[in-house]
């Protein structure tokens, strides 16, 4: 194996505008020569959620716009997109000196395609990747629903959801009940499936707003104008054992593919914030928007908390 060398890294939290509320991610940057094994033996190493490594972009990429390619691996695979890896690694690639094409957005190059992410003040936004969705194998739902301990009557709706990450989507009827949700994780593994699971909040009332109105004005601090208040708010929790972490924090992919189901079933209306992270001692705001073409951004704010270098 040839010798390594110095590269810069950094470690960025995402969907917080406070280090250490939100999920974490590692990012090589300048990883440029390393093989498959090297970046799957990192991630597994650092034992986050997801590992980027930053790499030019292919010429076809690039002449489509793109400013860089990404290499997005969990401790047990590689995903062809992860959304809160998507923008803690713009984050960190802004940061180091990265110069993109166009001065409207960056725009990443991964394994799901092109996609573009926008910047808003301090926070940034991906565009929501096209979404594949299924009716899920009713066996596979009734194991999920035994190993999350959920009764018949708490699923509202669930589907599969495919946006280049693979979840298990299920609604469930308050809040309260996902907050409560205690996984037996090895069973989840067991099948093999990452499971989304949300919430919808009632509509809001006062003592709602008390209770989040600090967080809610410190999320929507330079979010899009027409974001400047959610209309519905929605409690989320990702398990992803599958992949060898138990609960995800904050979950770009998961959130994307929510959006997506939710809005087109009407059962939400963009702008909305989504809350998610809380059982882990975190304290992630996802915040949803449509452009005026009906794209779906999702975006957050990103804060470094590391930066430095990694011999690899």
């Amino acid at each position: 194996m040839p010798a390594p060398r110095t590269r810069a890294f950094a470690q960025v939290d995402v969907f917080t505008q406070v280090a250490l509320r939100g999920n974490p991610v590692a990012v090589v940057l300048d990883a440029e020569g390393l093989d498959d094994m090297t970046m799957q033996a990192f991630a597994r190493w650092t034992q986050l959620s997801e590992t980027t490594f930053v790499l030019p972009p292919s010429e076809t990429a690039r002449a489509q716009g793109a400013d860089y390619q990404l290499r997005i691996f969990t401790p047990g695979g590689e995903l062809a997109f992860a959304g809160h890896p998507t923008l803690g690694s713009c984050h960190a690639w802004l940061a180091h000196g990265g110069q993109p094409q166009s001065t409207q957005r960056i725009v990443q190059e991964c394994k799901k395609g092109l996609v573009a992410i926008d910047t808003q003040g301090a926070s940034l936004a991906f565009a929501a990747p096209s979404l594949l969705r299924s009716a899920p194998d009713p066996e596979l739902l009734a194991a999920v629903l035994q190993a999350l301990d959920l009764a018949p009557n708490q699923l509202l709706a669930a589907e599969q959801l495919d946006n280049g990450a693979q979840w298990l989507g299920l609604l469930l009827d308050s809040p309260d009940t996902v907050l409560a949700l205690a996984p037996d994780h090895a069973r989840l593994k067991a099948l093999g499936q990452k499971v989304g699971v949300a919430a919808l909040y009632p509509a809001p009332d006062s003592s709602l707003l008390v209770r989040r109105s600090s967080r809610e004005a410190r999320a929507f601090a330079t979010a899009p104008a027409q974001a400047a208040r959610p209309a519905v708010q929605l409690e989320v929790r990702a398990f992803a054992a599958a992949t060898g972490i138990n609960e995800d924090p904050v979950t770009g992919s998961l959130n994307a593919s929510l959006a997506q189901w939710l809005t087109a079933e009407g059962r939400l209306q963009a702008p909305y914030m989504a809350n998610q992270g809380s059982c882990l001692g975190r304290d992630g705001w996802i915040h949803v928007h449509a452009d005026d073409q009906g794209q779906l951004w999702v975006g957050g704010h990103t804060v470094s908390c590391i930066q430095g270098t990694v011999l690899l």
